[in-house]
């Protein structure tokens, strides 16, 4: 029989992610980062840190990443994909959310190149460069008017707002 160790390691769990269609009339915010020596283009977005809820992560992500403070406004939904850059799967929880204030000084994280603002048909003209497949189908969602409640994902973490 094998040692609980082992079953441990052999539990398998997707990566979560998170990720933010911030717009602002018919841009959308996107990050220019350098991945693997090469340029790539995504939305602000990242990994859930232990004990954080995934509004929070959306919203810490978002201003390590283009030094832009966001409110949240509505859900978009949950992506799942297998990544191509390390072949696991992926959930990817989305939001919306509009701009409170920006910092240009603030030092973004390692390999951000910097935050650009793009009209839709910019971001698809990215082909290949983009990052992700998620980010069409999530400013699609958008645009189609998708708004789900921010408390459609709730978190009975310690601390954690209503």
């Amino acid at each position: 029989m094998p040692s609980s160790l082992s079953q441990a390691e052999n539990v398998w769990c997707p990566r979560v992610t998170v990720a933010c269609v911030v717009a602002r009339a018919d841009r959308f915010l996107i990050v220019e980062e350098e991945i693997f020596g090469k340029l790539a283009y995504n939305q602000p977005a990242g990994h859930l840190d232990p004990n954080e809820t995934l509004q929070a992560a959306a919203v810490r992500e978002t201003l390590e990443e283009t030094g832009h403070n966001i409110a949240l406004d509505a859900f978009l939904g949950v992506w799942q994909w297998t990544s191509h850059e390390h072949g696991e799967q992926v959930l990817r929880f989305s939001f919306a959310g509009h701009v409170l204030s920006y910092d240009p000084e603030r030092t973004l994280d390692e390999g951000i190149q910097r935050a650009l603002w793009l009209r839709r048909d910019e971001i698809e003209a990215l082909g290949a460069r983009l990052r992700s497949p998620l980010i069409l189908p999530t400013i699609d969602a958008w645009l189609d008017g998708r708004r789900l409640p921010l408390d459609t994902v709730e978190s009975l973490l310690p601390g954690a707002a209503p």
